[in-house]
């Protein structure tokens, strides 16, 4: 009788340990993406807009200032701290792509290096509709 309720207690505590712990995880998350800001606004406001303007690597299409993935919390505090060393917007950019590649710009550049990125969309759309296009006409030629 003793242990069937020490095992429904223990059973009952480690339910309880993720809804407990869940608010302490929400709180970090949400801290992680405004941890450092700029008091002056104009420099809060660059930032911001900088910060949308990079891809993460992690996350499928979101931009570094929405992400609240660890890589970027690290370009967001990369980004802050270039532009408190008084670099430009270009030299903030570059030194990004320099470290991570075209692929963190969220609008890469056309180049021929990036032709297969910006062109896939367009080689799969075509390719799906040759599928169909076969499979119209075998249908047809089946039931002619």
């Amino acid at each position: 009788m003793k242990t069937c309720r020490m095992k429904a207690v223990l059973a009952l505590l480690l339910l309880m340990v993720p809804a407990l712990a869940a608010p302490a995880f929400s709180n970090a998350a949400s801290a992680a993406v405004t941890a450092d800001t700029f008091s002056d606004p104009a420099m809060e406001a660059r930032a911001r807009n900088l910060q949308r303007q990079f891809r993460c690597l992690v996350c499928a299409g979101e931009n570094v200032d929405e992400s609240g993935s660890p890589f970027s919390a690290d370009v967001r505090r990369l980004i802050r701290e270039q532009i408190a060393a008084g670099q430009s917007d270009a030299q903030v950019q570059d030194f990004l792509v320099a470290r991570y590649g075209d692929v963190i710009l969220m609008k890469p550049p056309v180049q021929p290096d990036t032709w297969l990125l910006w062109l896939a969309p367009f080689l799969v759309l075509g390719a799906g509709g040759a599928v169909a296009w076969v499979v119209v006409k075998k249908a047809a030629a089946r039931s002619a």
